[in-house]
């Protein structure tokens, strides 16, 4: 690996050193080769992965480090947060020289472990592990994993189950809470990490008028289209607290998130989520929240208070780009899984009625858009009751297409609608399995997920492409991980 250590150079108050604390009978799970290799690990790296993503194996080159953050929780003011099961144990440059982070979960207690014990079970660690692979297929900003391993040590939850261990990448493990902790305790650190996040994510503001604005604009921009295209695949995040939203734009920890199967934007996919804050619906509204909350934070920059004013109001411009940021990508994306010319007066309207059956009839969201894709209209007509809307709907759909250039328009929706999306029974499926220490089922979805836009049906199962039928209980997903 080449090296590239750039958070240790921050001010130590900032996070604290320690090594990880392995587990007890560390076993191998999964590896991603494919992704080693991008981050140019040697063959004996690659050998020795079970030994680096158990905490067994740490880097001379960076001292291993948890992250002291901030954030509200649910809406609410948390406090202090930070690391308290993972560990940043590396910054390495990919095949890019792009700087990616190396951040092993469930490596033990820290000083912001709070009441946890530092440690992560299997069968948390193997649903991060799918998803970010899940959502890096699907063209989704997000983290990644290199490898996950089990362990013969228990860890108790709810019950006592196996306790594992996570590789974590991703290209910023910096949260809108770092701001927030900072503001907070340590505020004269806050030109300083400011500077450095820009020079770090975002070189090209340096150029800016206005530096800090510039940088604030590209994260709120970055995150609106994020945010689009978790809508464009059906994906919850489940706990879009401010700590779990990171600088790039990209996913950042998965716990209680679920792709959403029978169309129900009111879903409540997080079953910690009493109130439903979290759902599909509210992801858009919660981030532009996220945001605001995390522009409060950049105030004290200014320190004149003549300019004091002009600078909220400068901060606040900033936000008015998330909404026309998120609806220019989220109404493209959707007239392209439609097959609908974006340019057309009539093919958004078109595109939300369409939503509108799949709400009314609960149809499977991501196979709805495979069959109209494949124009198998009658199949979709078969499982609606009210059969005037859905003809309503077609009649409309074809006349927009018409005299459009629907190779084009077809092709388009090949490359945006996928097959295969990770659903929770899959998911449950492949962690009973690797609780009784078999993970081909990992495997499989693995190889599945890696290619969601083809059709595999060598590869596929039935179970793969449908919702659990209605009298079958769904998986039940809270925030114990």
């Amino acid at each position: 690996m080449q090296f590239n250590p750039r958070y240790p150079t921050l001010p130590a108050r900032l996070y604290h050193m320690q090594q990880p604390l392995p587990l007890k009978g560390a076993k191998a799970g999964h590896f991603n080769a494919a992704l080693a290799k991008e981050l140019q690990w040697t063959a004996e790296e690659q050998q020795q992965w079970v030994e680096i993503c158990s905490g067994q194996t740490t880097f001379k080159e960076f001292p291993a480090l948890a992250m002291v953050y901030a954030g509200h929780q649910f809406g609410q003011w948390a406090g202090q947060l930070g690391d308290g099961r993972g560990l940043l144990i590396a910054q390495v440059l990919d095949t890019q020289q792009r700087t990616i982070d190396l951040h092993l979960k469930g490596a033990g207690a820290t000083p912001y472990s709070r009441m946890g014990d530092g440690r992560a079970v299997l069968r948390s660690v193997i649903r991060e592990y799918l998803a970010g692979h899940a959502l890096n297929a699907l063209g989704v900003p997000s983290s990644n994993a290199v490898g996950f391993t089990s362990s013969t040590q228990g860890v108790q939850r709810e019950k006592l189950e196996l306790g594992a261990m996570l590789l974590r990448t991703s290209d910023c493990h910096i949260r809108l809470g770092h701001f927030e902790w900072i503001n907070q305790y340590q505020p004269e650190l806050l030109p300083e990490f400011v500077q450095k996040c820009i020079e770090w994510h975002y070189p090209e503001c340096l150029a800016a008028e206005q530096p800090v604005l510039a940088f604030a604009t590209q994260v709120i921009q970055r995150t609106a289209v994020m945010i689009a295209k978790w809508q464009l695949v059906g994906f919850a995040h489940g706990v879009m607290n401010t700590d779990n939203l990171n600088l790039t734009g990209s996913t950042l920890d998965f716990g209680p998130y679920g792709f959403m199967e029978r169309f129900r934007p009111n879903w409540i996919n997080n079953h910690s989520d009493y109130q439903g804050r979290y759902t599909y619906q509210q992801q858009p509204s919660v981030a532009h929240w996220n945001l605001w909350v995390w522009l409060n934070n950049l105030i004290p920059l200014e320190q004149n208070p003549n300019q004091k004013e002009h600078w909220k109001q400068a901060l606040a411009a900033c936000l008015e780009y998330f909404e026309p940021t998120f609806l220019e990508h989220y109404k493209l994306g959707l007239c392209e899984k439609m097959g609908l010319p974006s340019f057309h007066k009539d093919s958004f309207d078109c595109a939300t009625n369409f939503l509108r059956i799949l709400q009314s009839e609960q149809l499977d969201y991501t196979q709805s858009f495979i069959r109209l894709q494949n124009k198998q209209y009658t199949k979709i007509l078969d499982d609606c009751l009210d059969r005037r809307q859905w003809e309503s709907f077609l009649a409309q759909y074809l006349q927009i297409r018409e005299h459009q250039d629907t190779d084009a328009l077809d092709a388009a929706m090949q490359q945006v609608n996928p097959h295969y999306i990770l659903r929770n029974h899959m998911a449950q499926k492949a962690i009973e399995q690797a609780e009784r220490d078999d993970f081909s089922e990992v495997e499989r979805l693995f190889n599945l997920l890696s290619q969601p836009y083809i059709q595999q049906t060598a590869l596929e199962k039935p179970e793969d492409l449908a919702p659990l039928p209605s009298d079958v209980p769904e998986v039940m997903v809270s925030c114990s991980s």
